[in-house]
């Protein structure tokens, strides 16, 4: 059985074999024919495009040779408009350094003469100056005098002549402002001071509380002393107990704290338990009620200006105003009278609303300062700018504050207005009072400086310090230099005096003629 499979397995493989053989011999054939096919195809492809190349070179170089006729052309055509245009341009370049050389020559001719001009002139100014030289000495030999010492003289001449018209003017001005200015001056003041009536209270350093009876005198000091000494150290004030029958005396500069210490012992008094620990209970309670009415009299200032807007802090510190005084006037009521001056006198005057209600609040703040000048070194006036510039008030309110008082100087109406006001408000008969020693010195530094300007024999202070009165040397001070005489020192006054209201300078010149009849 194995034999037969293995033979047909070999006759299979011959057969396979023999198949393959002819299949490669017919597929060669056949390739062998499609070969030929192809080569014939493609040696056509070439002729043809042989053909096809031949024809469009012929037709790109008859192209080529148009392109470069047309464009040849237009070459030459170019070029001989650049000629036209090149010859043009030389024609006019030509034509205008002909004229350049005509005018070039017309300017040669000019100098020339110009140069003959200035030779004759330097000729003629020599002539001048030996002329004038002649003159000046034959002038200086008239004259006796050089010429600086003539020049001199003519300058004083000069100057005299025109002081003296200075002066003259200058009065005349005067004068006429004077009578213009102080009609409506006195108009608008007496109206704003007619339209403001306020009340002036004299206030001290001191207050007294009266007592019900001389025994309450030992309760309030206490065994050895231990309920003075409480309260004294609590309130930081003194407590004066003296032979003053059934009173007793506060003194404390601070007013706040006077009127802590007062009520404090009202209290007391009305109470009757007088120890240290009811005494430390009663004074917290009275700086209660003091904060409190701080806080009211600040709102009642504001309710009665009218003012509108203020930072609360501010609005306290008018409140302890209230409390403060300045030589004698209560601050904050002259505060409160200086806004309504100030602001009757913008009415007066015309001004905006907006200026008017600027000048109140300016008039109201213008001496904040004063209510914490105890806490806080420096002037109140310096205080009281930074105190309005840290709570952001206008800049027209913040410096009329810092000019109230002359320490810069005034460049707004507001500024103005409110310096009038507080003069007003100050200068008021009974409004203030001073202590007799500065008052004295005041009255003599008046003096002093008058008596200090050339010309002046004698001086005299009058109206407690409101006008001087000056003799002067009717030699040295002529008529005319009395205008200027008042005008320095008025201006001295106010650059080293300090002083409330206006001081009035009268100078008086007189001569005298003396004979005896033998």
């Amino acid at each position: 059985m194995q034999l037969p499979t293995i033979v047909w397995i070999v006759v299979l493989l011959i057969a396979a074999a023999a198949s393959l053989f002819a299949g490669y011999f017919y597929r060669k054939k056949v390739a062998e024919k499609e070969i030929g096919s192809a080569e014939e195809e493609a040696k056509r492809i070439i002729n043809e495009a042989i053909k096809s190349a031949e024809s469009k070179k012929r037709e790109s170089v008859v192209e080529a040779r148009e392109e470069i006729f047309r464009a040849r052309s237009e070459n030459e055509r170019e070029c001989k408009e650049r000629r036209a245009e090149v010859q043009k341009q030389e024609r006019r370049v030509q034509q205008k350094e002909e004229t350049l050389e005509r005018k070039l020559e017309t300017v040669e001719t000019k100098e020339e003469k110009l140069n003959q001009k200035l030779k004759s002139l330097e000729e003629q100014k020599e002539e001048l100056e030996t002329l004038k030289k002649g003159q000046m000495e034959l002038l200086e030999k008239i004259s006796a005098l050089t010429a600086e010492e003539a020049k001199a003289q003519l300058i004083a001449q000069v100057e005299g002549e025109a002081r003296h018209d200075a002066a003259v003017k200058l009065k005349e001005i005067d004068r006429q402002l004077k009578d213009e200015a102080d009609a409506r001056a006195r108009e608008v003041i007496a109206t704003a001071i007619q339209r403001c009536a306020a009340d002036h209270a004299s206030e001290s350093t001191v207050s007294v509380v009266p007592l019900p009876s001389d025994e309450m005198k030992g309760r309030i000091i206490g065994r050895e002393g231990r309920n003075i000494r409480t309260l004294e150290t609590l309130t930081g004030v003194d407590l004066i107990i003296d032979d003053t029958p059934e009173a007793i005396t506060l003194s404390s500069f601070d007013p706040v704290r006077r009127e802590v210490a007062r009520l404090s012992l009202e209290k007391l008094i009305t109470d009757g338990r007088i120890h240290p620990a009811r005494i430390e209970e009663t004074v917290e309670k009275a700086q209660r009620e003091v904060e409190a009415i701080i806080k009211q009299e600040g709102e009642r200032a504001i309710f009665e200006t009218g003012i509108h807007g203020v930072h609360q802090e501010l609005i306290r510190l008018l409140g302890r105003m209230r409390f403060r005084t300045s030589y004698g006037q209560n601050v904050l009521a002259h505060s409160i009278e200086v806004s309504h001056i100030a602001g009757l006198l913008a009415s007066e005057l015309g001004l905006p609303s907006q200026q008017v209600t600027l000048a109140k609040r300016a008039g109201l703040l213008h001496d904040i300062g004063k209510a914490v000048t105890h806490e806080v070194e420096g002037s109140h006036v310096s205080i009281g700018v930074d105190l309005a510039r840290k709570y952001r008030e206008k800049e027209d309110v913040i410096h009329a504050i810092e000019a109230h008082h002359g320490d810069v100087e005034a460049r707004t109406p507001v500024a103005y207005l409110v310096q009038a006001a507080d003069a007003i408000s100050a200068a008021r008969p009974g409004a203030r009072r001073e202590n007799l020693e500065a008052y004295i010195k005041r009255l003599e530094r008046l003096e002093e400086l008058a008596g200090s300007m050339p010309g002046v024999e004698k001086c005299f202070a009058f109206q407690a310090g409101r006008e001087i009165r000056i003799l002067v040397n009717p030699e040295k001070i002529r008529d005319d230099d009395m205008v200027i005489l008042a005008r320095d020192l008025s201006k001295k006054i106010e650059t080293e005096l300090n002083y409330p209201g206006q001081i009035k300078v009268h100078v008086v010149r007189e001569t005298r003629a003396v004979e005896y009849a033998k």
